[in-house]
């Protein structure tokens, strides 16, 4: 008897953690930047790097690097992810199509590119509240402090950490993110 109240008291205690299970990257579903449906579950088993990008920021030649880890890491299970944003001085003025033009001919990007998201504020996307929630993602809060932030997600949809805007796409952290297990 002793027995069975112990496991109804911990059934009971445990429930609420259980009800609180965090979100994965897996879990959301957003439009790529030809207003495509793009369900992120279809990136199981890879690391993503999610990047908010701008065309008109001090920060845009960043595009390149991006461009080159993506491709050198590919063969690795690497995805990195673009999402457009204008909330950051205007920097991303441009509509879907332009972007998308932009990238190809000024940078050849050929890594993902997704719809024009805001990526703080009341119009926040809920990927970006989950990135930036740990009531949501169980790891971190951070904010979006410019364009060109990169979040790290493992291959399991968990985000993992992010990296600061300035910092380059080479950066030691992503580096041995990648790297890593």
């Amino acid at each position: 008897m002793k027995t069975l109240i112990v496991l109804v008291i911990s059934a009971i205690i445990a429930m609420p953690v259980m009800a609180q299970a965090h979100k994965t990257l897996y879990d959301f579903t957003v439009k790529d930047i030809d207003g495509n449906v793009f369900k992120l579950s279809s990136l199981k088993g890879k690391k993503v790097l999610i990047v908010n990008t701008a065309s008109q920021c001090g920060n845009t030649p960043q595009y390149a690097d991006l461009e080159k880890l993506y491709k050198e890491y590919a063969d690795k299970n690497l995805v990195i992810i673009g999402f457009p944003a204008n909330n950051f001085g205007s920097q991303e003025p441009g509509s879907n199509e332009e972007i998308k033009t932009f990238c190809s001919l000024k940078y050849q990007v050929t890594f993902p590119m997704m719809s024009k998201i805001s990526v703080k504020g009341n119009d926040m996307d809920p990927l970006y509240k989950w990135l930036t929630s740990k009531k949501e993602n169980g790891v971190m809060d951070s904010e979006v402090t410019w364009n060109f932030q990169k979040y790290m997600i493992d291959a399991n949809g968990n985000l993992v950490d992010y990296v600061n805007p300035r910092e380059k796409p080479y950066s030691d952290k992503i580096l041995n993110w990648i790297k890593s297990n």
